[in-house]
């Protein structure tokens, strides 16, 4: 390895990585659950309703799109957040793109894509976990320390 790939390795590492994904999909999941604490959910009750569910399930939509991603960004519980992440994914696919699944939009993606990339990035946090700059690491170290 030469001089500038070592500076750049040292830089660019695994860590910062994982905060940039858990930021992102966090974030920008959380205009979604803003969105819906301030206009109310009677779009998401009716789908939960029509699919024969009860309706009080709707509310569940502001754990997974405002609490579980708040805590992601903190990366606190991140790997447990994931996955409660990727279940609500999983929830609205087949809720509101159930009949979508693999029809392709007006610029040649699937209609689904954008519910889909949440879902696969918040796997890949369940797997990976919150990396050095989370409040899971700084915990790990309190429990070390005791």
């Amino acid at each position: 390895m030469t001089c500038c790939e070592n500076k750049l390795e040292s830089v660019l590492n695994e860590d910062i990585g994982k905060l940039i994904l858990r930021f992102s999909i966090a974030a920008l999941m959380l205009f979604h659950g803003f969105t819906k604490l301030f206009n109310g959910i009677d779009g998401i009750k009716f789908l939960v309703t029509k699919a024969g569910l009860p309706e009080f399930v709707a509310y569940g939509v502001y754990m997974g799109e405002v609490v579980f991603p708040i805590l992601i960004i903190f990366g606190l519980f991140t790997r447990i957040s994931s996955l409660f992440f990727a279940l609500t994914m999983l929830f609205a696919i087949f809720l509101a793109h159930s009949s979508e699944l693999f029809v392709l939009g007006e610029t040649g993606g699937l209609v689904i894509e954008l519910p889909l990339l949440y879902l696969l990035a918040s796997i890949s946090l369940m797997f990976i976990g919150a990396g050095k700059y989370s409040l899971d690491a700084r915990c790990k170290k309190c429990e070390i320390k005791a």
